[in-house]
């Protein structure tokens, strides 16, 4: 079985970590796979949202896969079959895979149907909508294996949550439970374990009912002003706002609210 999975339905699409004889554990098998999969719906106008979830109900993801992954990213042995190869040939896959860049502007929700740990934790921190199981935990752990969360999380769990509280868990390396993380606001909501992926996939309908690029074109202004003083950052706003100004769903949408009906947005459809 490949080690990712892919359904679209409608315009979401179900990415699947599936290793779940490993604990959904990042191979660079499964990196590869992601790579690719990002640069494609990026530019697939019939995607609006992603939806990504781990195989069985024990892990969205144990992290890098410890006798795979990691011993290729610190060079410690040489690759063993193709897709080691593909993965060494190109380490930064892991940086475009974990999204770990300011260059994907698609909604994505995470369906957390267990525990994120580590790697896992991090593709979670890299998603712009959470549900949680109520089961599961989530945790930076690479201290406690002589790492660091290198994945994106040094700068964007304190950005996400309260200074002191991401020092806590990044420096003690001891996951949190669903109920802590829905606190700290590092996630949305936390249902029971069998609502996780439903709940998520609900979401993903009412954020499709948004027109496709001014849901991108907010990710992006937020994603791209954080940290920037207040001129910098408006500007972005600005840009963002008249390149969205340039759809013909901008017309049609208030169109639509005067005609009493639901708007039907095209995206970047050409008419």
């Amino acid at each position: 079985m490949s080690h990712l999975l892919t359904e679209q339905r409608g315009g979401v699409v179900i990415v699947t970590l599936n290793r779940p004889e490993k604990r959904n554990a990042l191979s660079p098998e499964m990196i590869v796979r992601l790579a690719e999969f990002w640069r494609e719906v990026a530019e697939d106008h019939s995607v609006r949202t992603v939806v990504v979830t781990g195989a069985g109900d024990q892990a969205f993801s144990a992290g890098g896969d410890l006798g795979s992954l990691i011993p290729l990213m610190m060079r410690a042995r040489e690759p063993r079959d193709d897709w080691e190869q593909r993965f060494a040939a190109d380490r930064r896959q892991l940086h475009v895979a974990l999204l770990r860049n300011a260059s994907f502007f698609k909604p994505v929700i995470a369906a957390i149907n267990g525990h994120a740990l580590a790697g896992g934790a991090e593709f979670v921190l890299a998603t712009d909508l959470r549900v949680m199981s109520s089961a599961a935990t989530i945790g930076l752990t690479e201290v406690r294996r002589g790492l660091i969360a290198s994945g994106g999380s040094l700068v964007r769990l304190p950005r996400q949550i309260p200074w002191a509280q991401a020092m806590e868990i990044l420096l003690l390396g001891e996951p949190i439970d669903a109920a802590r993380a829905l606190d700290m606001g590092l996630v949305n909501r936390v249902v029971a374990p069998q609502d996780v992926l439903p709940t998520a996939l609900e979401l993903a309908e009412r954020l499709a009912l948004g027109a496709p690029v001014a849901l991108e074109k907010t990710k992006e202004a937020m994603v791209c002003s954080s940290g920037l003083p207040l001129d910098e950052a408006f500007a972005v706003e600005t840009r963002c706002t008249k390149e969205n100004a340039q759809m013909d769903d901008a017309r049609e949408g208030p169109r639509a609210f005067m005609e009493k009906r639901p708007p039907v947005f095209r995206g970047r459809a050409k008419p």
